[in-house]
């Protein structure tokens, strides 16, 4: 069933992980008779949190789809993850709806998971709505929550309705609009006059509530300070232009476990959230025409060409792959031919269906502001803008933050590189935060993700989806060597043995080179003492042992080799004999030549709210970082700029979210290479000595 687009909402359901978003939809779905009961999360009978990983953790790890009608209007809902590890999916969902109901919890009020998921909202202009749960919990505190509210986002929290009891005494909510108390009792809702003993507290936020409808509307606001009454239309109005505006922030509040308070919530979301025509309004649907390369616009209307975008890949073995799309504009049929314009290439439908949690429920087409989805698309990724064959745009990709933290990875069972790279590259277009790649240095097989958890959770995955089981590792450092002084040395081989005997005979001078200055090799050899076929080898050699590395097995860097001297023997010469002498020789020059480790140092930014610069910048002291300096941010944070040894922050995620209480990010990127402290060097030398021993 197809709704027209004005009885559309799509709503994102977001926080910080714990505070009940999963719990919510749950009560919603069973509210609007979608589900006949209610699951929790502690028994893993939840309808967006279904992924074996999420029901062990007990959390939402990736974002998952569900739809319900209520009074004629369809709420397409988007369950997202709260958790630091996990929330770069929130923000490409959040590019798919057009509204978000955030949860803020009675007990613990905003974290710094939910002010994230905040700027994501405020990037997109997606107006809010806040749910104050958990209300009926110990400790929980309304009037906290409202004031955290107001003192993190700097902007008018009002209530839309209060909280009738709090606690275990927590009977319901009063409505400020109708002025009407709404009581839940074994499932049952009731109506009735407000209580005497709120009567005093719903004058005063009813009181804030019409003063700031009335701010905005000068007609109003003549009539507010005649003191005459606003109407009930006048209010709702009021409440729906604030809202859709976001000059104040609407609140509700009630418990998600109890299902109290929850139906007002979707009557509050259809008043204050926008339909896809009215979001289309604040932020126009733009993007670029392939052609012409020029800003092209679409409405949220049939007649338009077709437009819509990837915002979430699921990766299934059986079913395949899924792709959940967002239809902007026009009307996407099943089994009909579209154009992917990102990629340049066509892609056939196949059926069409929404998603409710993990059931499909089939549909011949969606049409402007529907949120659906399709199996099996061959090239078809998260971010991807399709269209139809004959008008070519693409919208403007979502930007995804770069991988945190990075591990090797290594298959349990020998010979299974092949099938471990296979499967990773399938969860790869499931979860783009993720990163892989093989390091050319170290031979190693490196994942790259948004935290320790993030990297675990896709393990476990890998092994659950796909039969493949990993070992995690801390990656190797890419250390170097290079020498610090000029040496010379002979390299001579000769091997006699009866019959033809091998003789190489080479002298050569090493030099230090500037740091990145890579190698260097200078023929000199004058008087054919070492004739013309064989200097290559020579060189070869050089080469070859330069990969081995002179102490401690780790390539050679920054160095100049001349070549000068030699002999050689009219029959028992020969490229090979050359070669090896030339690897002597370097080995034997390395001796006098002060060889050091090389270690990689990387260029951080840490943003940071202003009361950790101090432990942060400590921190990445402690860690060897040269600070190169502070800049104060938007939003009362600083960034940081250092750099930092590698060997010091392959796991800096984890401590900088202790640091800052998950509130720090940063990123990196390779600088330069550094010579590694002689006492530091030493424990490295040592340490490769006995790998090599055990080996």
């Amino acid at each position: 069933m197809n709704f027209e687009v004005d009885k559309i909402r799509n709503v994102a359901v977001i926080a910080h992980g714990g505070a009940g978003k999963t719990s919510l939809v749950e009560a919603v779905l069973f509210d609007s008779k979608m589900t006949d009961r209610i699951g929790t999360i502690q028994d893993g009978t939840t309808v967006t949190d279904y992924e074996t990983e999420e029901i062990n953790r007990k959390i939402s790890i990736s974002s998952a789809s569900a739809f319900c009608t209520w009074n004629g209007y369809r709420f397409n809902l988007i369950d997202t993850p709260g958790y630091i590890n996990f929330i770069e999916d929130t923000k490409c969902c959040l590019s798919a709806v057009d509204g978000a109901i955030v949860i803020v919890s009675a007990l613990s009020g905003v974290k710094a998971e939910t002010e994230k998921i905040w700027q994501f909202a405020c990037r997109y202009e997606i107006p809010r709505l806040v749910f104050v749960n958990k209300m009926d919990r110990e400790n929980a505190n309304f009037k906290l929550a409202l004031d955290d509210l107001e003192k993190s986002y700097g902007s008018s929290a009002i209530p839309l309705n209060i909280p009738i009891g709090s606690e275990a005494n927590l009977e319901g909510v009063i409505d400020l609009v109708k002025l009407k108390a709404v009581t839940f009792q074994n499932g049952n809702m009731s109506e009735g006059a407000v209580p005497d003993a709120y009567k005093t507290d719903v004058e005063e936020y009813r009181k804030k509530l019409i003063e700031k409808i009335a701010e905005s509307d000068d007609a109003l606001l003549e009539k507010y300070l005649e003191g005459a009454e606003l109407t009930a239309e006048e209010i709702l109005k009021g409440i729906r232009e604030g809202s859709i505006t976001r000059r104040f922030i609407p609140v509700v509040c009630g418990s998600a476990t109890k299902n109290i308070g929850i139906q007002q919530l979707l009557d509050a979301a259809i008043l204050c959230l926008p339909s896809p025509d009215e979001k289309a309004n604040i932020t126009p649907i733009i993007g670029k025409d392939l052609k012409t390369g020029q800003e092209t616009k679409r409405k949220p209307v049939a007649t338009d060409p077709l437009s819509a975008r990837v915002f979430k890949t699921i990766a299934d073995p059986f079913a395949g792959k899924l792709t959940l799309f967002r239809v902007y504009s026009g009307i996407l049929k099943a089994d009909s031919t579209v154009y992917n314009s990102t990629r340049d290439v066509k892609e056939k439908m196949g059926h069409i269906f929404y998603l409710l949690g993990k059931k499909q429920v089939p549909v011949h087409q969606a049409g402007p502001g529907e949120i659906a989805a399709v199996a099996k698309l061959k090239d078809t990724q998260t971010g991807d803008t399709i269209t139809d064959t004959g008008h070519h745009m693409v919208f403007e990709p979502v930007q995804f933050s770069d991988p945190m933290i990075s591990y090797a990875i290594e298959p349990k069972s020998r010979g299974d590189e092949e099938k471990v790279s296979t499967a990773l590259h399938r969860l790869l277009e499931e979860d783009p935060t993720l990163k892989f790649h093989r390091d050319a240095d170290t031979k190693e097989m490196i994942l790259a993700g948004m935290g320790q958890v993030h990297l675990e959770v896709t393990l476990e995955k890998l092994k659950r989806k796909f039969g493949v089981e990993v070992i995690m590792k801390t990656p190797k450092i890419p250390y170097r060597e290079t020498i610090r002084a000029a040496s010379s040395a002979q390299g001579r081989y000769k091997k006699q043995s009866g019959g033809r005997g091998q003789y190489g005979d080479c002298w050569i001078k090493i030099e230090p080179l500037p740091r990145g200055a890579g190698f260097e090799f200078v023929d000199n050899i004058v008087g054919g003492v070492i004739p013309r076929q064989y200097i290559p080898a020579v060189e070869k050699g050089i080469v070859d042992a330069m990969k081995d590395g002179l102490i401690a097995g780790y390539p050679v860097v920054d160095i100049k080799v001349t070549l000068y001297d030699g002999s050689y023997h009219t029959v028992d010469s020969s490229e090979m004999a050359f070669k090896i002498a030339g690897s002597m020789g370097l080995k034997n020059a390395s001796q006098h030549a002060k060889v050091v480790l090389l270690e990689p140092i990387v260029r951080v930014e840490v943003i940071t709210p202003d009361e950790y610069l101090g432990a942060v910048i400590g921190d990445l002291n402690s860690k060897r970082g040269k600070v190169q300096g502070v800049e104060p941010q938007a939003g009362g944070n600083q960034k940081i700029s250092a750099q930092v040894p590698m060997s010091e922050i392959l796991t800096y995620a984890n401590q900088l979210n202790s640091l800052t209480s998950g509130r720090g990010i940063y990123t990196m990127e390779a600088s330069h290479y550094e010579e590694v402290p002689s006492h530091l060097a030493q424990k490295i030398v040592a340490s490769k000595e006995e790998q090599k021993q055990a080996e």
